[in-house]
């Protein structure tokens, strides 16, 4: 089951700590305020190319925006996420923890083709989809993403 998101207390903290308003944010992603104010105030999920696009912004990773972690940078990460590299990794992670697509689309609350779609690189993961999966195993979402290569799990 998708649990609930915890990201908006980070972007704001980000945004105070720069002295960022939201009208700036809401230009930098090209959105109306009225959208934004939905998705930092998770009225609404926010979308992974949205999310990705603050963290470059802040020059911080998805895990420490996600809380994962307090690690806000990893050396060497990248900016894109690349949907091909995620379905990869996806489906490693998968078959390290032999879990089933089914099973994990059960996880999810939704259908195994989904999950198949993922892995073949045709649609980017949900952002709810990839919070839960690393919230419930974890594992890194930048490292899911293809966005680091370090660190793949964190300590439980």
């Amino acid at each position: 089951m998708v649990k609930i998101m915890i990201y908006s207390d980070r972007l704001k903290y980000l945004c105070e700590r720069n002295g960022i308003t939201h009208i700036t944010l809401v230009k930098y992603l090209e959105i109306s305020k009225g959208r934004f104010s939905n998705y930092i105030n998770e009225r609404e999920i926010m979308p992974l190319k949205y999310l990705n696009a603050l963290c470059n912004y802040f020059n911080v990773s998805l895990d420490y925006i996600f809380k994962f972690t307090e690690t806000s940078h990893y050396l060497q990460q990248k900016k894109e996420i690349d949907k091909i590299e995620t379905g990869k990794r996806l489906k490693e992670f998968r078959k390290e923890n032999k879990i089933t697509q089914v099973r994990l689309a059960s996880e999810l609350n939704t259908v195994h083709p989904v999950i198949a779609n993922y892995e073949k690189g045709k649609f980017l993961i949900a952002t709810p989809f990839l919070y839960t999966i690393c919230k419930k195993y974890n594992i890194s979402a930048d490292y899911l993403l293809g966005k680091t290569n370090n660190p793949k799990y964190f300590n439980k």
